[in-house]
């Protein structure tokens, strides 16, 4: 079976959220809680990035048996995170295959179309797994070869691992997600989810 460890972009700061959307409420959990506990459910391995509001983050998620990074540059943007994340991941796991790079302010996609995306995944073929939405949009979460690991490691600014999903778009094979891509961005948005979810 290939290692394909999981990281956790959790590093923003939530501006147009007004609060720490890492640490809103989600069922009877915080969000970080409950992507963290989804998951571990994957049995592979978990890295979260946390960036802003590292702190007040830290004391919820430290009770799971995770690798907690600290991304110092979160204000530079979500790529840095990404290359945070990924720097880690080869210093603790050199024998992964690849990469599953998910955001906490997804919380209704399924567990089942994260290991959808891990059970697609052909390791060694310079694969990128990518979710499709009904709009159309593809991104993350999104799964990559370790071919693309220098590239997700010289990652920075704004733009996250979707430039490389549109730099390589001959190697990517898409996943229907649905309405679930959804995140959360602002309180009216976060509202929704949460009665889309019945959480």
């Amino acid at each position: 079976m290939d290692k394909i460890p999981i990281i956790l972009l959790a590093a923003g700061s939530s501006e147009r959220m007004g609060q720490a959307k890492q640490l809103l409420p989600w069922g009877e959990k915080s969000l970080i809680e409950y992507q963290v506990e989804l998951l571990s459910k994957s049995k592979s391995p978990v890295i979260v990035v946390l960036g802003a509001n590292a702190n007040s983050i830290l004391p919820v998620i430290e009770k799971y048996k995770i690798e907690v990074v600290l991304n110092e540059n979160w204000k530079s943007g979500m790529g840095s995170s990404v290359a945070c994340g990924v720097k880690r991941l080869v210093e603790i796991f050199p024998d992964a295959s690849g990469v599953l790079i998910a955001l906490v302010d997804q919380p209704l996609i399924p567990l089942s179309h994260f290991i959808d995306l891990m059970e697609k995944f052909q390791s060694g073929e310079k694969q990128i797994i990518a979710s499709k939405g009904d709009s159309g949009w593809l991104g993350v979460p999104a799964l990559f070869d370790t071919h693309y690991f220098n590239e997700l490691k010289s990652l920075t600014g704004e733009q996250g691992a979707k430039q490389i999903i549109n730099r390589y778009n001959e190697s990517v094979l898409s996943v229907k997600c649905g309405v679930f891509l959804a995140d959360i961005d602002t309180p009216a948005s976060y509202q929704k989810l949460l009665k889309q979810s019945g959480k």
